[in-house]
């Protein structure tokens, strides 16, 4: 169903939109031009102005241009929500150089990769982390420059000394190796080098590189144009409900992730917001930026909101400023969201968490909930110019209404390709019997006879145990809605006779912790009234909190390696 009356639910807002045809430098250069005094980001309590930070990103990109960077070279990017990351990655833009966006946090082994994936000439990261640069030099099979900045780099004097003095100074002296060049030294260069000419580029090119784990999990080089991003960044705002100009934006989604630059920060830029840098979360800081720096917009993964819940610190806050809150990269279940409407309505927000949908393919979300309705369950209806539809799996075969299936979305925000990679490209991007590029996102889903959306599983996490088909969702779902459950992890586990067998992984609310024993009894009694008996856990695990992925989510891969694999 490539059509349907989704409008009725958008109301006013419009369902096609005309896209700039311009780079991702070139929109940035268009807002600082004509809101040149305005805020771009904040940063540490230093904010800086539109024409401050297209004047750092011209000269971070003559700063790349005198290291021998050119068009069509690839730049690794491995920085925390901060300036230098953001400005590097619209500098590299201008030039035509392509920004590979990775996790500053990422193992030695993982870095490795990425540098050698992408070929990279040089990267940027911060002194903590050339250790771990300086372990893998040996193993890259191209001369690579190390970008080397500091937090205290951005920072007015009294706070960089501030930093200096309490952090910095514990981080090792650099090599002794002409490959590391100190942001101070890579800013001198361009300035000696002066000021360099746009590159002269289509906005359909390759701009960026994310990663993701494609459709069969292994990790995968993703390349997207400056035309995938603006179109991210228009649908985003036009679903948020507002004409968002001049509002604030929570950036604490990591900038190597489409969610976190997408939304965060290019959804910002592209329509004169300013974008609140938190370089790194912990609940503290997270609480006291919302309540200081007062953001009218925030997106994040479902642990991000489930943190909220126990946070002391915002037991009597003020939230009536929030205008909208997304929660993506992840499911949120049912319980979770009514926990967090309500936890907004107590402390005056008139919001409802608004959840989406999406994947790296697509930059991010293509599918959001509607400004003030909610269906159970859903994920929301498409974005402007995103389509969905649901195909028998393996197939292109689209199946009725109501039927479940594999999601398949179209639209202007997918992806060029996985680089190296055509055989997974043309499996995950196919052409259909109308023509139309559509991606097909491993997921399982369904669509209702009003367009909304229904995410069901990762085809690849189902659990098949005696032969059902068992979602890890709906299992969270019923232990998550139990009054003394925070969250919740469903995993099949190998079992001789029935394949699989479920085991639930279990975060109590602070209040309840100590009490495991009684709760056991309660969820296993609650379980057998909510869960057919063929899905039931056959065990219940407490534990203080579930690992998670770098983003935030619930890495349920890794409660599957701790119980021998899935089977």
């Amino acid at each position: 169903m490539k059509s349907a009356p989704w409008h009725k639910f958008y109301g006013d807002i419009p369902t096609t939109l005309t896209y700039p045809e311009k780079t991702l430098y070139q929109v940035a250069q268009s807002t600082a031009s004509k809101y040149p005094e305005m805020f771009a980001y904040e940063f540490l309590g230093k904010r800086t102005k539109y024409s401050e930070f297209l004047a750092r990103v011209d000269l971070i990109a003559s700063s790349f241009a005198a290291i021998g960077v050119k068009k069509g070279d690839r730049v690794t990017i491995a920085m925390p929500n901060s300036p230098q990351g953001v400005d590097a990655f619209y500098a590299l833009n201008k030039i035509g150089a392509i920004a590979n966006m990775i996790h500053p946090l990422s193992a030695p082994g993982e870095i490795e990769f990425y540098l050698n994936f992408s070929e990279s000439k040089a990267i940027l990261t911060l002194d903590q982390f050339v250790p771990k640069i300086t372990e893998i030099l040996p193993n890259l099979k191209q001369h690579t420059k190390i970008i080397v900045a500091r937090i205290s780099d951005s920072l007015p004097l009294i706070e960089a000394t501030a930093i200096k003095l309490l952090k910095e100074r514990k981080y090792p002296s650099l090599p002794n190796d002409d490959r590391y060049i100190t942001w101070r030294k890579f800013i001198e260069a361009g300035k000696t080098h002066g000021n360099v000419s746009e590159c002269k580029q289509n906005y359909r090119d390759g701009a960026v590189i994310l990663y993701s784990g494609g459709t069969t999990g292994t990790t995968k080089g993703i390349l997207l144009s400056s035309h995938n991003f603006n179109a991210t960044a228009m649908q985003t705002a036009t679903a948020s409900g507002y004409n968002i100009h001049g509002f604030k934006i929570l950036a604490v989604m990591p900038i190597f992730h489409g969610f976190g630059l997408g939304v965060s920060i290019h959804t910002a830029i592209m329509n004169s917001c300013e974008a609140i840098l938190m370089p790194r979360f912990t609940l503290k800081s997270y609480a006291k930026q919302l309540k200081e720096k007062r953001p009218n917009f925030i997106a994040g993964v479902p642990t991000l909101y489930e943190a909220l819940l126990r946070s002391k610190d915002l037991e009597k806050a003020d939230l009536s400023f929030l205008k909208g809150m997304f929660s993506g990269g992840d499911s949120l279940s049912i319980e979770l969201k009514r926990k967090v409407d309500t936890f907004l309505k107590e402390r005056g927000a008139t919001i409802q968490v608004r959840e989406g949908y999406g994947s790296t393919e697509s930059v991010t979300a293509s599918c959001l909930t509607p400004v003030d309705y909610y269906r159970e369950g859903s994920i929301g209806i498409p974005y402007p110019d995103m389509y969905f539809k649901i195909v028998k799996p393996g197939t292109t075969e689209e199946v009725e209404v109501g039927t479940e299936g594999e999601i398949c979305v179209s639209g202007p925000t997918l992806m060029l390709e996985y680089i190296n990679n055509p055989q997974e490209t043309a499996a995950t991007i196919q052409t259909h019997s109308d023509g139309e590029r559509w991606l097909h996102s491993g997921d399982l889903g369904k669509i209702d006879e009003d367009g909304f959306v229904y995410f069901l599983q990762r085809i690849k996490r189902m659990i098949i145990s005696s032969g059902y088909n068992v979602y890890p969702s709906q299992i969270e779902n019923v232990i998550d809605s139990h009054e003394k459950v925070l969250l919740s992890c469903a995993i099949g586990v190998p079992d001789p006779y029935k394949k699989q067998k479920i085991k639930a992984f279990v975060v109590l609310r602070p209040e309840f912790k100590g009490q495991e024993d009684q709760v056991r009894a309660e969820l296993q009694a609650y379980c057998e009234k909510n869960i057919a008996k063929y899905a039931l856990p056959y065990e219940y695990e407490f534990r203080a909190e579930l690992p998670k992925t770098l983003v935030g989510k619930v890495a349920y891969r890794k409660l599957e390696e701790e119980e021998g694999g899935k089977a």
